[in-house]
């Protein structure tokens, strides 16, 4: 297992990038034109994205960040 190592500006750094990702996800997914397909990837991609997310961010950054799961 290969671990990470991040000073702490690095780790705010990285928090950003992956709330800017999960943002900019969830406004995809909610966009209409969008095929279901494409947006079950796009859902897979914020699940990952939000596993990551909450192995340093504070609970209650995480229950921000909960997608429920949508019903087609």
């Amino acid at each position: 297992m290969v671990g990470m190592l991040l000073n702490h500006q690095e780790l705010h750094e990285f928090e950003y990038v992956l709330k800017k990702e999960m943002e900019e996800l969830r406004f995809d997914l909610e966009d209409h034109k969008i095929d279901g397909i494409v947006k079950s990837v796009l859902e897979e991609r914020y699940q990952i994205i939000y596993r990551l997310f909450c192995r340093f961010a504070k609970p209650s950054d995480c229950r921000r960040y909960l997608r429920q799961k949508q019903r087609n």
